[in-house]
């Protein structure tokens, strides 16, 4: 179970603070994670960001590996 990790205690941040992060990391990519449905998907969502639903969170971890800061929306 390994989407357990995603529940433990983390800090929300805002739009301005996810910019500021990206700033910082230069030379890392930040992965912003869309874990809404493809339809919602679909109508609109930030340049780059990568869907994995929710629901299919557990199944395809393995996609975003440990070495990138993850901003989940």
């Amino acid at each position: 179970m390994k989407w357990l990790q995603f529940f433990t205690p983390v800090s929300s941040i805002s739009w301005e603070e996810a910019h500021k992060l990206v700033d910082k990391t230069p030379g890392r990519e930040v992965v912003f994670l869309d874990v809404r449905q493809p339809k919602e998907y679909a109508h609109g969502h930030l340049p780059g960001a990568k869907l994995i639903p929710l629901g299919d969170l557990d199944s395809r971890i393995e996609e975003l590996g440990q070495d990138k800061p993850i901003v989940i929306y």
